[in-house]
């Protein structure tokens, strides 16, 4: 149907009771999504009424908004919030049907549009006019899975509680859609044609390398998972590894993958917070996958000082975690009164990881320098968490079914948001990903490295 054609549907809504309400609202609908996105036409995208009408764009759409009811769009906006603007997703009132990566750049395209006083005034004026109408979702909303933390942040007691509530989803929700070996990390895709089985083992053998393991050494993996990392290296490389996890779920299923392996005279795992490690050097070598992200910036310090007293000197450290890109450079005063107003990040502290915290590179490096560490590498994965992303996005979606059977439609609808919107975070450069590696130079300056990267790369196939 053709934009004149919907006009002319619209028109004939216009005699009587409901269908002239209906009408109306259509109207009213229409001038917010102009407003926010622009002309039907110029628009990358269709949106689909709730009485069946579907606005499509002049180009093939990436995907669909579909609004569910007449007061879809007011709950969408109103209090204008990402946290309004989420839950409208996670809740029914709008879905997206298609390419939800596609759909992050909404707010790009709307706040660009919306940037003076004038069209900020306009769009109020049209939000206003939108109807009311009762939220189909109450019992959804009270049901769904929410962090509610208490004590201060980063205490021990609140770290542990906000990791519980991150991976008590449970074991078999994240088996839908992560590898065999359960790698709930940045993979790594070495050749195009790799597949997410092949790209997790080439990521848990680069970690491997790099670190230089060698038979007989002794491993520490902070924030362990599910025991990919510290199995691969015990059966690869020959050493002993502990893994220390704060999950209750994932040190269970941990165990009983290494006694199926026949690895528990080599690796084992524990609960434990990094700041409860013995003080005395014990490792060779130490890998953290996907904690630091967690730790706090005000944590910082403590966290590559708990690592530092772990280490024996000459050893290593491999840091790997998100960053914040956007973070790192100037910040107008708009921009930060505007992200003040808008709430951004309540999204993923209240439904995905609450208290994570991302910092810039330069913030990390310079706790771990603080700390004592030399920096000696450091490597982006930004492409490469990009398409893990879409592999653990598609692996769900395609799992749908099963997923909601497990966890509800609004959890699922969280999981895929956040994914989704996290993959348009690394595609566009707003975050990234990196490895250092950090060494604790012995008393005269010495490090158990090669003066080159050749042998990284001698023979990196697995």
């Amino acid at each position: 149907m053709t934009h004149s054609q919907q006009t002319l549907t619209q028109q004939s809504y216009s005699h009587g009771g409901r269908p002239q309400k209906d009408a109306r609202a259509l109207a009213a609908a229409r001038a917010v999504l102009e407003d926010v996105f622009g002309p039907v036409p110029s628009r990358r995208f269709a949106v689909r009424f709730w009485e069946g009408t579907t606005d499509e764009p002049a180009e093939e759409p990436r995907f669909t908004i579909v609004l569910e009811s007449p007061g879809a769009l007011r709950r969408m906006l109103l209090p204008p919030s990402e946290l309004a603007l989420t839950e409208s997703y996670i809740f029914g009132d709008v879905d997206i049907e298609g390419n939800l990566e596609a759909a992050a750049d909404l707010g790009d395209v709307a706040a660009s549009r919306l940037r003076s006083p004038r069209a900020l005034l306009r769009l109020a004026r049209h939000v206003m006019a939108l109807p009311r109408d009762e939220a189909e979702s109450s019992a959804d909303r009270a049901r769904t899975r929410s962090a509610h933390l208490s004590g201060r942040r980063h205490t021990r007691h609140r770290d542990r509680e906000a990791v519980r509530f991150h991976y008590n989803v449970g074991n078999a929700f994240y088996s839908l859609w992560l590898d065999a070996k359960m790698v709930y990390s940045c993979a790594y895709f070495a050749r195009d044609s790799d597949d997410l089985e092949q790209a997790q083992e080439s990521k848990l053998d680069l970690i491997c390398r790099k670190l230089r393991l060698r038979p007989g050494d002794q491993l520490l993996d902070i924030g362990c998972g599910w025991g990919g990392l510290i199995m691969h290296a015990a059966r690869r490389y020959g050493v002993f590894a502990l893994g220390i996890t704060l999950s209750d779920a994932q040190a269970e299923t941990a165990r009983e993958r290494i006694a199926a392996a026949v690895l528990s005279d080599r690796c084992q795992v524990e609960l434990r917070d990094y700041r409860q490690l013995a003080p005395a050097p014990r490792f060779d070598k130490i890998s953290s996958v996907g904690m630091v992200e967690h730790v706090g910036a005000r944590r910082l310090d403590e966290y590559f000082a708990s690592a530092w007293a772990a280490l024996r000197p000459g050893g290593l450290f491999l840091n790997h975690g998100i960053v914040s890109i956007a973070g790192s450079r100037p910040e107008s005063r708009w921009s930060r009164v505007a992200g003040r107003v808008w709430k951004r990040g309540e999204f993923i502290d209240r439904y995905v990881f609450p208290d994570g915290e991302l910092v810039p590179a330069a913030t990390v490096i310079a706790s771990a320098e603080r700390s004592g560490f030399e920096l000696r590498d450091v490597e982006s994965l930004r492409e490469h968490y990009v398409l893990t992303l879409r592999h653990w996005i598609r692996r769900l979606e395609s799992h749908r079914d099963e997923a909601i059977a497990l966890v509800g439609e609004p959890t699922y609808r969280v999981w895929r948001l956040y994914m989704s919107a996290s993959a348009y975070g690394f595609r566009t450069g707003r975050i990234g990903i990196i490895q250092s590696l950090l060494a604790k130079p012995r008393a005269d300056g010495t490090v158990e490295l090669p003066r080159t990267r050749e042998d990284l790369y001698r023979d990196s196939s697995v």
